[in-house]
């Protein structure tokens, strides 16, 4: 992995899957969920990196992905890269089926190593 020194762009990606139907609360609530699961992974892991994304503004970018397939080829690469990345899946309460895996969330992390992951995703 590259060094990463002095002042570092660090961000926050949550991939939601648009394929599932969610309204658009149940997709908010599955994006706080990974949001908060990669912050906590990262700071567990890599606490430089939790810590200074905190002072710096908690930038996130929620992004979308049309099948679960396709969220698991993003979540492989994430791995693959070291980054931080959780995986929710829902109770399965309200919209979908219990079990269901809804999105995910990568970082905080170096921005330069998140879009390489991410980058080529549209915006939700």
């Amino acid at each position: 992995m590259a060094s990463h020194e002095g002042s570092l762009e660090l961000k926050q990606v949550i991939v939601i899957r648009r394929d599932l139907d969610m309204g658009k609360g149940k997709m908010v609530a599955q994006g706080a969920h990974a949001s908060l699961s990669a912050f906590l992974k990262a700071w567990r892991t890599r606490r430089e990196w939790a810590v200074e994304w905190l002072r710096s503004g908690q930038k996130k970018v929620v992004v979308r992905v049309d099948s679960l397939e396709e969220l698991v080829e993003v979540y492989r690469k994430a791995r693959s890269l070291g980054l931080p990345v959780s995986v929710v899946r829902d109770k399965g309460l309200t919209q979908v089926p219990p079990g269901t895996v809804t999105a995910i969330g990568i970082g905080p992390a170096p921005a330069d190593l998140v879009d390489k992951v991410t980058g080529h995703l549209k915006l939700l």
